[in-house]
């Protein structure tokens, strides 16, 4: 009887599990690409929210994405190499214009009041008037007994040269100026004068109407006459020295910065 020979063993796994492996396989690679296809990329999306935050991005670099290498670019950005955001601004030279027009302003003011001082200082009239510098600009003090008659608001003769004088120097400069008319408190009423609102007016309006009419191309529009009556006394008014002093008229040549800053 002849006998059957033994069958060999495979070696090796099942060719069942080789099947179903490369099945398994298949279904892992195909759930990875769904993975990797809804992932976000978070470097990506930082440097396109950047772009947004950043109005400067696009001058050194036009896209807001790097597709090679993304987080270099985001390193680079991070370490503020190539990015306008840390670069020292230019100077802007509408601000170095008004810088100097500035100093330019400030220094024609005081030019102006030491020529004032020398001026009052020729012809002694210190006394009488006065001359200072504040945040407001330059401000001339008249006392009533330079420029007019008591109750009256007609420029007397004596004071024409001191106020021509202000008129030419005016013209040197484009300041705007303010011409303040003050009374002390004793009431005044008159058929033209019904009161100290009526009689500051007139006077500072007389001063301006002086400088304008007797200086050559003075623009009238760079003038405001103001009315203040009794109400800005610059000393008590319980003595004739004092009466006196109150009685004034101030002509302020206004720094432009105040005049900006006033409402």
């Amino acid at each position: 009887m002849k006998l059957r020979g033994k069958r060999k063993a495979d070696k090796g796994a099942p060719k069942w599990m080789t099947t179903y492996a490369d099945m398994i396989t298949l279904v892992l690679v195909f759930f990875i690409l769904l993975f990797s296809m809804s992932q976000i990329n978070l470097v990506k999306f930082e440097a396109i929210a950047e772009s947004f935050r950043n109005r400067m991005i696009f001058d050194f670099n036009p896209s807001a994405v790097e597709s090679d290498y993304p987080t270099e670019q985001t390193k680079i950005q991070e370490n503020g190499e190539k990015n306008n955001e840390f670069e020292t601004p230019a100077k802007d030279p509408d601000n170095m214009a008004e810088k100097e027009n500035r100093v330019e302003e400030v220094e024609n003011l005081e030019e102006l009041k030491q020529e004032i001082d020398q001026y009052l200082k020729e012809n002694d009239l210190s006394d009488i008037i006065s001359a200072t510098q504040s945040e407001r600009g330059i401000i001339l003090v008249l006392e009533e007994q330079l420029l007019f008659e008591t109750s009256q608001a007609e420029i007397l003769d004596g004071a024409k040269p001191f106020l021509s004088k202000v008129g030419n120097l005016l013209m040197n400069i484009p300041n705007f100026v303010k011409v303040e008319g003050h009374t002390d408190n004793r009431q005044i009423s008159t058929f033209r004068y019904p009161s100290n609102w009526e009689l500051s007016g007139a006077r500072a309006s007389s001063v301006i109407r002086y400088l304008t009419e007797n200086t050559e191309n003075l623009a009238p529009k760079r003038f405001t006459a103001v009315a203040y009556g009794e109400t800005r006394p610059v000393a008590p008014n319980n003595s004739e020295e004092n009466w006196s002093k109150n009685r004034r008229v101030e002509i302020v040549i206004l720094d432009p910065e105040y005049e900006n800053s006033t409402p």
